[in-house]
This record gives C-alpha cells, structure tokens and sequence, in this order.
C-alpha cells in the first residue's frame, strides 16, 4: 500500500489485509506511522517518507521523494502497489511504474475529495486524476455516486463497498434524547460553522438540545467564538452548556459520545459515503446530513434521518423522528450490519486482485 500511515483509515486498510493470510503487505507512508501499526506490520515492511503534506493540497513536493520510493519498491517487487488517495498517493504508484518500469499493476482506492473535489479545482488535476484513474487495473469507491464519478473520468472497474466498520458495537438503551454529536474534520470543506448555525435554531426551538463538537482542524480556534455569537453558551454539556468543544478524541472516548448522542450531525459541501457516519448509525444514533447524493445512499429523508436543503430544521420533523428514536436505531444498526462491515468487502477486493493476476 502506498498512502498516508498516519491515518487510521490506512490503519484499518492494513489489518484487513494482513488479515488475509495469503497477502504479504508492505507499506509506504508519504508521512509517519501511527504507533498502532506496530502490532500489525514489522518496520522492515514499512517505508516512512517523512513529508508533511497540507489538506489543502499544494503538496507536490512529495514528488520529490519518488526516487527513494521507487529503490524501496523495486526490493520489495510486489504484485501490487494500492494507492490510498488518487491525486498523490495515486501520482506517486503511476511515476514509480511508469519511469522505473516496476512489473507490479496498479490498484487505487478513492477517499472522496479525490475524485469529488480536487479534479473541479483545475484541469491539470482532472487530467492527473483520470490518467492514474486509467492507470489502474481495479479502483474501489465507497459510493455508487462516486463510483459513477470515477467512470466518467476514465476508471475501468470500479468496485464499491462502505469503508466500513471492523466491528459491530452493541446497541443501547440508555442515550440522552437530544444529545448531538458531530466529528468532522473542523475545515471549511466540512462546514462546522453551519454545524453551529443549524444547532442554533433547533436550541431555539428545543431549548434541552446540546452538541458535542469532536476533531481539530484549521476552523478549531474560530468556532467557539462564532457559537458565541450566534447566542449558544460555550462549556460543558453536562454542566448545563448548550455546546462543548472536545478537540480530537481517541476511538474509545469517540465511541462513548457516540453511545451517549441520539443524534449525528454532518454538513459537508461535499461527501461521499463518510466513516464517522457508518459509525454513527451503528451506534443507533440518527443521523442529520447534507443533502448529498452519497448521504441518499444511507439515509431515505424522515425515515431514519434527515438531509438538509436548507440551513434550518422543521423541528416537528426531529419531534417526529425522536418519537420513533428506538426503532430508528435498530433499523440503522441492522443496515450496518448487513452492508457495512469492513471485513467481507476485503476478502471480496482480495479474490478480485488473484482473478486479474496479482498472485506470483
């Protein structure tokens, strides 16, 4: 895999793998390594290239350290090189085949602003994207909406399955009823400033409302203020504060908001089939989205949550849902369950790469 080894989503990509037994995995990190991968991989099967990419791109010069990733990849020989994130990532398989005539084909996952947003900034990315795109003998997407994305820019097959949950937590019976939960990354693409608007009208009208803000970001230091005045009192919810700032939680202490909310909120620009609210859902809260086409993938409006078209929420359509908040639960607990676990779509993607080839 060549991705970013500090994110928990290659984290699980890696366990996944290595959960295969027939699969020896090495990795290449266009950064560092989370302290978790040693329990999964050996460092003589990791490469840490050490560059501090931005999340808002301008990161080429991570091209830099192609050479030094092309050596390690020649020793290493693999079958495959899985590219995480096409426009980098992506980048960096497609040169290192390309101009050191490496024998391994090309697989690339799509993230999701990869494909939804980086190729809309400017033609030289949309041209880079659709060539690694053709680059690939296989690209998976979490989306059905952006796996039609990839087609229209060149992919040839696209598999799609949810970036989905390594294990199902167990319902509970024992959530505050309007306790909101939202953990996105606090930047403009994700829109924690209009998380804060819409939670300003729905205390308005439901004055025991409280949200929890989870993450950081390049918004964190502005939020606070800007709840403030838009008239929300800034502290702890479980001394009386209408919303509380929790800064980046570790998965254990996520997973106890996520036990304790009844409601999940996320309003992105854009999206596609989003992690945090797979595990939203399986933790039975309801969730309150963007009205994205990804997000109609996952919730059908007023059935086991709500899209957004407007920055305000009917509050009776909440009073609704809240009065059928245990069935609710269920049935998305239910639906993660039977389309969303992590497991059975590697095995899957696994049996695909050996019928196109890539065992020795």
């Amino acid at each position: 895999m060549i991705g970013d080894g500090e994110s928990p989503h290659l984290l699980k990509w890696a366990r996944a793998l290595t959960a295969q037994g027939e699969v020896e995995l090495w990795v290449a990190s266009s950064r560092g390594f989370v302290a978790a991968f040693d329990g999964v991989l050996p460092m003589e099967r990791r490469l840490a290239l050490d560059t501090r990419p931005r999340t808002g791109g301008g990161n080429a010069g991570v091209l830099l350290n192609l050479p030094r990733l092309a050596q390690w990849l020649r020793e290493v020989d693999a079958d495959w090189l899985h590219a995480h994130y096409l426009t980098s990532h992506g980048t960096l398989a497609w040169l290192a085949k390309r101009l050191y005539r490496l024998r391994a084909q090309i697989v690339g996952s799509a993230w999701g602003s990869d494909i939804l947003v980086a190729p809309a900034t400017a033609s030289l990315l949309r041209k880079l994207t659709a060539t690694v795109l053709r680059a690939c003998a296989l690209t998976t997407s979490d989306s059905l909406y952006m796996a039609a994305r990839m087609r229209e820019l060149g992919a040839r097959e696209v598999m799609v399955f949810p970036f989905g949950l390594e294990s199902l937590p167990p319902l509970t019976t024992s959530k505050q009823p309007w306790l909101f939960f939202s953990n996105r990354g606090l930047e403009p693409l994700y829109r924690p400033d209009l998380v804060l608007r819409v939670f300003s009208g729905i205390a308005a009208a439901l004055p025991s409302a409280r949200l929890v803000v989870a993450n950081d970001g390049s918004l964190a230091r502005a939020l606070p203020s800007i709840a403030t005045r838009l008239g929300l009192h800034v502290g702890r919810v479980d001394d009386g504060a209408q919303v509380e700032f929790v800064g980046r939680l570790t998965a254990t202490v996520q997973d106890r908001w996520y036990t304790r909310a009844s409601w999940f909120i996320s309003l992105p620009a854009s999206d596609s089939v989003s992690v945090s609210v797979l595990e939203a859902m399986a933790h039975g809260c309801i969730p309150v989205l963007s009205d994205l086409p990804a997000n109609a993938e996952l919730v059908r409006n007023g059935v086991n949550g709500l899209l957004l078209r407007e920055q305000d929420i009917d509050p009776a359509r909440l009073l609704e849902l809240a009065s059928r908040a245990a069935e609710v639960a269920r049935g998305n607990h239910a639906w993660i369950a039977s389309h969303a676990m992590f497991a059975p779509a590697v095995v899957r993607f696994v049996e695909r790469l050996r019928e196109l080839g890539g065992a020795a």
